[in-house]
């Protein structure tokens, strides 16, 4: 055979191939996309029937994360003192009764000299007894230790703290130092002041809060709260992306009169380290209201020329149609209008098809 004849067998050989591997390919021209169920099943495309399916309405609102103010408490001095020493700070988890702070004061010194003198009088005037008293100093002598007892615990001393400066009646410890205790378990989320300064009273120097649990506060128009009951499920989200569950535990019943907006708190029972007080937060909240409705997943709907649209499966071609939309409801999105139940449309890979749409119309412009 000539070398001129083999040229020719090698080259119709190579057009043949060609043909057979394009005539193997998909095609997509013209917005649609000619696929096999073999090739939709190798672009990790999947296709399903659209079905009613019963949604329950989703309203979306902004929240601000706050503490539960059921599971907090705030440490202040009863007098006017000075800081002794710090013995917690900010973050710290502590227990109930432990020491959060010493101070003192010179009210706090006379008042515990005070208290061991009219407790010394007591004993002595107990011992004794009533033979040999009068009524009136005994009376008098068991009035004054109450009186004083009561002063010191009402300036803040702890009763374990008292116990221990009349244990020897020792006045030299009278000396006007005190502690303050946590009132709970929980953590310090607030500490605000520096050793050696005087704190005037009610002055806020610890608050402790127990973050096991936390509140969200969501703030809805009086309209959409109209189906929100208590123990509705929410979910919260500082990104859009990720999302924590809760539900509503509490509808306030006044308006607020600078928004006018109803508020609603969703209560959060796990601790939660990306959700922190004053954080600002997207709310959805689902509400008693639900009905049937043509719905298709999230996944399935994707936005082409600026409208919303599906990929319908026709005799192995799928194109793109618009849809309008309607609510979102647990990964599933109503369609109002363009689609019906029992058409089918991909429901995953649906970004592959429409890049592929996308890159038969650039070549199409050219």
């Amino acid at each position: 055979m000539s070398r001129y004849l083999l040229v020719l067998l090698a080259v119709f050989s190579l057009a043949v191939d060609a043909g057979e591997e394009e005539h193997e390919e998909e095609k997509h021209t013209g917005g649609i996309i000619e696929m096999s169920a073999q090739q939709r099943l190798a672009q990790g495309i999947e296709t399903a029937k659209v079905e009613w399916r019963t949604l329950t309405a989703v309203v979306n609102a902004p929240g601000e994360v706050a503490i539960d103010l059921y599971r907090s408490a705030q440490v202040t001095p009863r007098i006017t003192a000075q800081v002794v020493s710090r013995n917690a700070r900010l973050g710290d988890q502590v227990k109930k009764d432990q020491k959060l702070v010493t101070l003192s004061s010179v009210a706090m010194a006379e008042a515990q000299g005070d208290l061991v003198e009219a407790d010394r009088e007591w004993k002595r005037v107990k011992k004794l007894g009533r033979k040999v008293v009068s009524e009136k100093r005994y009376v008098s002598a068991q009035v004054a230790r109450q009186r004083a007892y009561a002063t010191v615990l009402a300036y803040g001393m702890s009763k374990k703290e008292v116990k221990e400066l009349l244990a020897d009646g020792d006045a030299s410890l009278a000396t006007g130092e005190f502690d303050l205790l946590s009132p709970q378990d929980g953590t310090i989320i607030f500490d605000k002041f520096v050793i050696g300064e005087v704190v005037e009273t009610g002055r806020l120097l610890f608050e402790v809060s127990d973050e096991s649990v936390i509140w969200v506060e969501a703030k809805l128009r009086p309209e959409q709260a109209v189906n929100i009951q208590i123990g509705s499920p929410a979910r919260i989200s500082v990104d859009g992306k990720n999302w924590t569950q809760g539900k509503v535990v509490q509808l306030h019943h006044r308006l607020d009169a600078g928004s006018r907006t109803l508020g609603v708190r969703i209560e959060i029972r796990e601790r939660i380290d990306v959700l922190h007080p004053g954080e600002y937060v997207q709310v959805a909240l689902e509400t008693s209201a639900s009905e049937k409705r043509v719905a298709v997943p999230e996944g399935a709907v994707v936005l082409m020329q600026g409208s919303s649209s599906v990929f319908k499966l026709e005799n192995n071609q799928l194109s793109a149609y618009p849809v309008e939309t309607g609510i979102n409801s647990a990964g599933w999105i109503e369609v109002i209008a363009g689609l019906a139940a029992g058409e089918e449309i991909a429901v995953k890979g649906v970004f592959t098809l429409k890049s592929l749409v996308l890159k038969s119309q650039i070549g199409d412009d050219h």
